[in-house]
């Protein structure tokens, strides 16, 4: 892609999520899914990972994705329409995938967490791509690697998206990027480039919105 394609995405996307983002629902299971009617990008991560604020910056809105001090509360798959008119089809949806990693869950939980999840990557066919999101202050950790091995698994391809990078020296965030990238590549599944983000400071907000629009609408 161009600079000048890359630039026209970007405003593309920012007019897309400064307009009809809705939240649609909460499926604690298959059963609850939404019909498989549109493209979907799902957005995945650790517990406490900022996952909740990320969403919110990429959509403009403030409270749009609950955040939470207790790691580990969501345990459902959350379902967010972007674009289109009241009363239609929106033109894609984002899912915000139960958090992972929660040390203090019970090991029932855990365990249902994971159904849920490898059920949904391998059986939803309108999903075009997932996001792994990945600390900056702490890098690839093990349940990191064990999502982006389900996610190899299922064959779908996904971006590593760094957040919090404003809670990190440019020397460690440079150290920590060029660990991620090295890793990204041991994935089959994993796209090439890893992107930074910060929500407290919009880094990187313009070129991930830009990313999502333009997975869902491969």
């Amino acid at each position: 892609m161009t600079d000048e394609q890359n630039l026209e995405l970007i405003e593309r996307a920012r007019k897309v999520f400064s307009g009809r983002v809705d939240f649609l629902l909460s499926a604690p299971s298959l059963k609850f899914l939404p019909d498989p009617a549109v493209p979907e990008i799902a957005f995945a991560g650790r517990s406490n990972v900022g996952k909740s604020s990320l969403l919110n910056a990429i959509t403009g809105r403030k409270s749009l994705a609950r955040t939470s001090v207790t790691p580990g509360r969501t345990q459902e798959l959350n379902f967010f329409d972007v674009g289109g008119t009241m009363g239609e089809l929106p033109d894609f949806r984002l899912v915000d995938m139960p958090g992972y990693g929660f040390a203090k869950a019970p090991p029932k939980v855990v365990e249902q967490w994971k159904k849920l999840v490898r059920d949904f990557l391998r059986g939803r066919v309108v999903l075009k791509r997932a996001l792994v999101l990945i600390d900056s202050r702490h890098g690839v950790k093990p349940p990191d690697l064990e999502m982006m091995e389900m996610l190899d698994g299922a064959a779908l391809s996904y971006r590593l998206v760094l957040t919090k990078a404003d809670k990190v020296k440019a020397s460690e965030l440079d150290e920590v990027y060029a660990k991620v990238q090295v890793e990204a590549r041991k994935h089959s599944a994993a796209y090439p480039e890893v992107m930074i983000t910060s929500s407290e400071t919009g880094l990187g907000i313009a070129e991930i919105r830009a990313a999502v629009l333009g997975d869902a609408e491969l």
